[in-house]
């Protein structure tokens, strides 16, 4: 089994790099879906987080209303550090679980938005880190997902900076290029890892 921390700054392109790789045969351990599941209606990781901030945080239907929530953290590094505390155990656990249930021979990928941030990178046999310079980042997020510009730069300066995710890359993938440009520098990616 090979591991591989997959990274990169929030529009980087990174969960288009994952799906590119699941279909090449990766096996996926995507933390942010994780985090979604270990936050779902009823659960511990769900009462925690309403606990610490507040019935605030619930849409009407009951499930965390992600964006008030992300509002709140990405505006206040010590609330963000709160929500890490409750988030990151339930998703490392679920992760190993995932982990632990791939073949032999598989090459797991955890796709990890914070692994710089969090110093994840020992945990892996390589690192890769998908990278876009800020600019690029910043009219993605506008652009395609609706952020404005300040929201889009508060939730940038809450991650690593270019710099010190590309300190703990063995492999980076460039994705500052159009889409096309992506997927031959993935599958080069992907011949590494099996190689590995």
């Amino acid at each position: 089994m090979v591991k591989v921390g997959l990274t990169g700054g929030i529009g980087a392109g990174k969960s288009e790099v994952s799906r590119l790789l699941a279909s090449y045969g990766a096996v996926i351990v995507d933390a942010d879906k994780i985090a979604r599941e270990v936050v779902a209606p009823g659960t511990p990781g769900l009462a925690a987080v309403v606990a610490e901030f507040g019935d605030g945080v619930l849409a009407s239907d009951g499930t965390l209303d992600r964006p008030k929530l992300g509002g709140i953290v990405f505006a206040d590094a010590e609330k963000l550090k709160a929500l890490n505390a409750i988030v990151h155990p339930l998703v490392g656990a679920r992760s190993a679980e995932l982990e632990g249930a791939a073949g032999p021979d598989a090459v797991v990928v955890h796709d990890v938005p914070l692994l710089t941030e969090n110093g994840l990178a020992p945990l892996y046999d390589l690192v890769v880190v998908v990278d876009a310079a800020p600019e690029t980042q910043l009219d993605r997020l506008v652009r395609l997902r609706g952020m404005t510009a300040d929201e889009a730069k508060s939730r940038m300066a809450a991650q690593a900076s270019r710099e010190q995710r590309l300190a703990v890359a063995d492999l980076v993938i460039d994705n500052d290029g159009r889409m096309e440009d992506l997927a031959p520098q993935v599958r080069a990616v992907w011949e590494r890892l099996r190689a590995a």
